[in-house]
């Protein structure tokens, strides 16, 4: 009789810290290591779920007493910008975009260096040196690609230098915006918000449904700018739904308001790893 085996992943949990998002809370991740033949399938299966991607391990948010952090994607073929995103793209239509391999640099880290001095000069990248930016960039189990886009060149620059740069992942459904950085001193070109239209732009070439923009945080100012985006989906209650009026979303904290971790696993749908015989 043939038979399929499914994949069996190891889950842990880390130990609480600040919550980066909302202050005086405490948040916990439930991850597992990505890693092996299997990685890929296992990526695309629980980014579905919630989970996200850093370097060589999925997480999602498992907090004790909270349940704010919601997985967020764009339906690609439903999206339209609004007013002020065709202004963006228009101001930014002289940015070049070039696809590599997840490859550092030292360009890339120059810019990564500048942004984070200038927007999270506090938060807990602050330290990261050149061997630490490679390795969020470089270790990757799974398809991968850095998106550059760079400008016209100023007074006294040669070539084009780097305006943004977005370290992506391709899932068998979307794209995933793992992490992304840009000049800021260009803030009038609204790179944050032009790269997350590219990256539609690029999953509706390919033919992919959704871009994965990571969570959205009711409540957090740091995240609010995701509700801005039509057609937009988060994940809630082990499903996707239509965000509707982000107003009717709360940042709840409460002892009941998550399950308990075994519960949590146990409701993970894995993908099968192989057909044997008995």
């Amino acid at each position: 009789m043939r038979h399929t085996l499914p994949i069996a992943p190891q889950f842990y949990v880390t130990a609480p810290q600040p919550c980066p998002y909302l202050e005086g809370r405490m948040e916990r991740k439930l991850f597992t290591a990505l890693q092996g033949e299997h990685a890929q399938r296992l990526n695309d299966t629980l980014s579905k779920q919630g989970f996200r991607r850093s370097q060589n391990v999925l997480y999602r948010p498992s907090c004790a007493e909270c349940s704010a952090c919601l997985s967020a994607r764009i339906r690609v073929a439903d999206f339209e910008p609004n007013r002020a995103q065709r202004r963006v793209m228009k101001r930014a239509s002289d940015l070049r975009r070039n696809a590599t391999s997840p490859w550092a640099t030292e360009d890339q880290f120059t810019l990564f260096r500048r942004y984070l001095d200038a927007r999270h000069a506090d938060g807990g990248m602050a330290d990261m040196d050149i061997f630490e930016f490679a390795a969020m960039i470089e270790e990757t189990p799974i398809k991968s690609r850095v998106i550059e886009y760079s400008r016209p060149a100023g007074p006294e620059e040669t070539g084009r230098p780097l305006a943004a740069v977005c370290l992506t992942d391709v899932f068998d459904d979307g794209l995933s915006m793992v992490y992304s950085f840009y000049d800021p001193s260009l803030t009038a070109l609204s790179l944050g918000t032009y790269v997350i239209l590219d990256h539609i732009a690029i999953a509706r070439e390919a033919g992919l449904p959704y871009v994965y923009l990571g969570y959205w945080v009711p409540g957090s100012r740091k995240m609010g700018y995701k509700a801005g985006f039509s057609a937009l989906e988060i994940y809630k209650g082990g499903q996707w739904q239509d965000i509707g009026d982000p107003a009717d979303h709360r940042a709840e904290l409460h002892p009941l308001s998550m399950d308990p971790i075994a519960e949590q696993v146990a409701r993970i749908s894995l993908p099968e790893a192989r057909t044997g015989r008995d």
